[in-house]
């Protein structure tokens, strides 16, 4: 179908929104509560549209499209509802951009820039916010928090761990976990999700505060070095100090549409551990030694050898890893079963 924005015609697919048809084509409409995961939320307000024909203000996020729609979302009645809605938003919490781990990466922020807001118009929260940093890797601040409600539909229709809901009614409404209390003695198994749906500040990794902006760090994109599935995220990278300072799931990925798990999402310091090895190692007279990698592999090959030709090929079994590609695994296998003679290979994804 054919429809119209801001007087420019577009093809629309079926089933679209008028806000999906503007973000594929490259159409800024502020929108705090939508997301394509957690569905059309229509509660925030801020995503508001004219359309011809129609009495009122429409929120594009669930606004059906049909054929020959004029639509407006730059008009300034338009705009004027949007900047009430965005500067409620920043009023009704500490949202404090110079010092937010969000800053650059922050949906409220990305709103009130394109919006012109420079200042919240109004102060309508109390200071007695909770912060909650009781769980293992994610810290809550509820000052940040703007009730847009994503976390709780990712918590349980995303990822369908039921822990995040609202508690208290009107001003007083907040996200809270199993009945209002802390996230840490809470059912949360920290996969992170409500953290990466989270459009400002207020659910963020703990240990990544005071690491490095958004902009100031590099975005790696690769696979999860944990299991089989194949999970793709971005790391981001801080390369004066050459550490990982956080990790993102990929959303446009079919493997895992930008969910990780808790190993996936946090199980990185291995990688900085000073405890890695830098070698390989040699165990002489009980205690371990370095070794070249060629000294390790021609001893690995004499001493098979040997218990191949003295016990015969089933006395030796393979242990293949899910932490490494498909390829590798086939070649490991297949090095087993011709180069060894035994059908001993098994693999370790049940970690």
């Amino acid at each position: 179908m054919q429809v119209y924005l801001n007087g420019k015609a577009y093809e629309a697919k079926p089933g679209e929104t008028v806000l999906q048809l503007a973000l594929r084509n490259g159409i800024y409409i502020p929108h705090l509560c939508f997301h394509e995961k957690t569905g059309q939320a229509a509660k925030c307000r801020a995503c508001v549209v004219e359309v011809e024909g129609i009495p009122g203000l429409k929120t594009s996020c669930n606004l059906p499209l049909k054929e020959g729609l004029k639509i407006s979302t730059n008009s300034e009645r338009v705009l004027d509802a949007q900047r009430m809605v965005v500067d409620l938003a920043l009023s009704s919490g500490r949202h404090d951009c110079l010092s937010c781990e969000q800053s650059g990466n922050c949906e409220l922020q990305d709103a009130a820039y394109y919006l012109g807001i420079e200042r919240p118009t109004y102060q309508l929260y109390e200071d007695n916010f909770e912060v909650d940093d009781s769980s293992e890797f994610i810290l809550v601040d509820r000052s940040k928090c703007i009730s847009c409600g994503r976390c709780v539909e990712a918590c349980n229709h995303t990822v369908v761990n039921e822990v995040i809901g609202f508690g208290e009614r009107g001003f007083a409404t907040k996200i809270v976990f199993d009945g209002d209390i802390p996230m840490g003695t809470s059912t949360c198994v920290q996969c992170g999700e409500c953290m990466q749906l989270c459009p400002v500040g207020c659910i963020i990794d703990k240990r990544a505060v005071g690491s490095g902006r958004n902009w100031e760090l590099d975005k790696v994109e690769t696979v999860c070095p944990y299991c089989g599935v194949g999970c793709r995220m971005e790391v981001q990278v801080d390369r004066k100090q050459n550490k990982i300072t956080r990790i993102l799931g990929v959303d446009d990925s079919p493997t895992n549409n930008g969910m990780l798990c808790v190993k996936g999402r946090f199980g990185f310091d291995f990688v900085n551990s000073d405890e890695r090895l830098t070698s390989p190692l040699i165990k002489e007279n009980g205690s371990f030694r370095d070794a070249s990698w060629e000294e390790a592999i021609a001893l690995i090959a004499r001493k098979f050898t040997e218990i191949k030709k003295e016990f015969g090929s089933d006395a030796i079994a393979g242990l293949a890893s899910a932490k490494v590609t498909n390829e590798e695994n086939f070649a490991f296998q297949k090095f087993i079963r011709k180069e060894v003679g035994t059908n001993n290979v098994d693999h370790c994804a049940r970690l």
